[in-house]
């Protein structure tokens, strides 16, 4: 059985940081690629960034330079370093695994930014 458990999410003030975990069980964690995506009341979700089974990354254009996802494939574990969080940052974050023939989900964590 696969499961993605998301920590680290909470309420921060504007301009803080949080790093978001994701801890995989059940699968081959070094075959899938990872992904962090959010979703705000009202709003669709959307990909924030992902990071290919070769390490190769990507991010969403209102994240570049704040945000860092990396990964542990010895902990099986996906990370979203999130600096100078801004209040449109505010959402559930959701980690994904993805490969050809699978995607899972994670039950998400949610960041609030707020003073």
């Amino acid at each position: 059985q696969v499961q993605l458990v998301e920590s680290g999410g909470g309420l921060v003030q504007p301009g803080g940081s949080l790093r978001l975990s994701c801890a995989a069980s059940g699968l081959i964690f070094r075959f899938y690629a990872m992904g962090w995506y959010r979703q705000a009341p009202g709003k669709q979700r959307e990909l924030v960034a992902i990071i290919t089974s070769g390490g190769t990354t990507s991010y969403t254009d209102s994240v570049k330079g704040r945000f860092t996802i990396s990964r542990d494939n010895a902990k099986n574990t996906v990370y979203l370093q999130m600096n100078s969080l801004k209040p449109e940052d505010t959402a559930v974050y959701y980690c994904n695994a993805k490969m050809v023939g699978a995607n899972y989900w994670g039950q998400g964590t949610q960041v609030t930014v707020s003073s």
